[in-house]
């Protein structure tokens, strides 16, 4: 997958997304204005429904006083009897005695004429007791109108109760009624703090389809690199093998024995190195499909570090390369396994030799910290960057050389030390700088 085409996918991607969120947040505007409409129709139809039942409660309530005072012959002004405490509270100012089963029947002729189709429940008050003396729940119903809420004797008005009382006024209270104080107009917001959600989840995942995608696209050009340096480092000792075969096969047994010898050494050496190159790609896969399996033993750092010392000075005496050992670990015998440590070890160095531009200066350095054996490996090579060396550690990548192209390999050597050291439960670090060299770090437990 081209560059182009991953630009082009994520634009298409994001296009899609703000498309989505253009249309959810217009409608959402749409259906809010649309809520809000509704909402002050609701409220005024409300209003007017309030102040028409309380007009009718009022009319009500001053029918039952005026058919009171009839029936009493008082000729008391009833100017300001009827007083609204609430909607659905009202008090009404009497100055004689009121037998509580006339005024329930009064009350319920007075709201059936007048529509007003509620539960109530009335009350006679008396000022010398500060106390409610009287007071009846009736309940509204389609089938029955007013009838009392509970069919017991102490729910039922008698007319024969004897009643002496004074009573100075009766209230009246429609707990069915609820005064709406107003709307809650936070909740017109809503559907924004969903479409948050939702946005938040899409961009989780629109990133992570990305990410994904990035992936893939360095893994393909990291495998395609792979393919290609694996085709090379295999063709040139097969083109190697095949000439030294052929001038063996036009060469004269007798006359040219040395030749012979010659190129069926080379034959050798370089069927070792086919071997060796095939055997390391097929060590990593296996690595990739099991468990590592380590035999861990007592072993000697500094021993080997000597070893590979000398092994070094051998190889590179022609080139020459120069190796330091400051070993200042007091505590070097580590249990590990010593084939794989000493292939971390080879590795590393290897690495520092391949990439150097010049004589190869290397310093390998030991100590003890904090329960670790710490090995660093410093060299004046051509350095890291800091892009790659986010990179260093993952499997085929291999670092850009420039105008460096004699630089061979499969990008398998750091991924199998990171995968060594951390099965031993260590970890590996590295301080680069392009252009002055690098310094790999490996720390493993002592215990």
């Amino acid at each position: 997958m081209s560059r182009r085409t991953v630009n082009a996918v994520i634009l298409l991607g994001v296009l899609s997304v703000a498309s989505i969120l253009i249309v959810q947040v217009f409608w959402i505007r749409k259906t809010t204005s649309l809520q809000e409409k509704n909402i002050a129709i609701q409220q005024k139809e409300d209003s007017l429904n309030l102040i028409h039942f309380t007009e009718q409660v009022h009319i009500s309530l001053r029918n039952v006083l005026e058919a009171i005072s009839t029936h009493r012959a008082d000729s008391s002004d009833l100017y300001g009897a009827v007083k609204m405490v609430r909607p659905n509270y009202y008090t009404v100012d009497i100055n004689e005695e009121l037998h509580p089963y006339y005024l329930e029947t009064l009350l319920k002729r007075e709201f059936y004429e007048q529509n007003v189709q509620e539960s109530f429940q009335y009350g006679i008050y008396d000022c010398f007791t500060d106390s409610i003396v009287f007071g009846n729940l009736i309940k509204y119903t389609e089938n029955s109108l007013y009838e009392p809420a509970s069919d017991t004797v102490m729910g039922i008005t008698s007319p024969d109760m004897s009643w002496k009382k004074d009573g100075h006024y009766f209230t009246v209270y429609f707990p069915d009624v609820l005064i709406k104080s107003g709307v809650n107009k936070g909740g017109s917001y809503s559907p924004y703090v969903y479409l948050t959600i939702i946005v938040v989840l899409v961009m989780l995942f629109f990133s992570y389809a990305v990410s994904v995608i990035l992936k893939q696209k360095r893994l393909s050009e990291v495998k395609t690199d792979f393919i290609n340096n694996m085709t090379h480092e295999l063709k040139t000792p097969i083109s190697t093998i095949g000439l030294s075969a052929e001038m063996i096969m036009r060469a004269d047994v007798q006359k040219e024995p040395e030749r012979i010898q010659q190129y069926a050494g080379l034959i050798f050496k370089e069927n070792k190195r086919l071997q060796s190159q095939v055997e390391r790609v097929l060590n990593v896969a296996k690595l990739d499909k099991e468990a590592i399996s380590l035999k861990k033993e007592p072993f000697d750092m500094h021993e080997l570090l000597e070893e590979v010392k000398e092994n070094f000075e051998f190889n590179q005496t022609e080139k020459g390369g120069i190796i330091h050992l400051e070993l200042h670990a007091e505590q070097f015998e580590i249990n590990v396994d010593p084939v794989h440590i000493s292939n971390v070890v080879f590795n590393l160095l290897d690495n520092a030799v391949k990439y150097c531009s010049q004589n190869p200066e290397i310093r390998v350095r030991t100590s003890n910290e904090k329960g670790f054996f710490v090995l660093d490996v410093e060299d004046n090579g051509i350095g890291i960057k800091r892009d790659d060396q986010k990179m260093i550690f993952d499997k085929f990548y291999r670092v850009p050389t420039g105008n460096l192209h004699d630089v061979k390999g499969f990008g398998l050597g750091l991924y199998y030390v990171k995968l060594i050291v951390d099965a031993h439960g260590g970890n590996i670090s590295l301080k680069s700088i392009p252009g002055k060299g690098t310094t790999f770090s490996v720390r493993l437990p002592l215990k």
